[in-house]
């Protein structure tokens, strides 16, 4: 597999892994998006000096308003998150 291949499989099995712990197996519920967020992006949540912006993110995440999170919302997350952290990096 490519590089791009290899990170779609690990966004996919990553999802997949926090999904299946309670209610509906293809959707986050609140409880397992902020384990998720705790367990894989531990940086992002020590660098949030409030606590409430972790809940407000996760609610911000529900575009249909269903109080779960979807893979393609999950996603969106995951491209905001690289896109900001490529805008801060420094080129090479």
């Amino acid at each position: 597999m490519t590089q791009l291949e290899t990170a779609m499989a690990i966004l996919m099995n990553t999802f997949d892994k926090y999904a299946a712990g309670e209610g509906k197996k293809d959707t986050l519920t609140k409880a397992e998006a902020k384990t998720l967020l705790e367990k894989e992006l531990p940086g992002l949540i020590k660098a949030t000096k409030n606590p409430g912006e972790v809940d407000k993110l996760l609610k911000g995440l529900d575009f249909n308003g269903d109080s779960e999170i979807d893979f393609s919302e999950f996603v969106v997350l995951v491209a905001s998150l690289t896109c900001a952290c490529h805008d801060r990096a420094p080129k090479k």
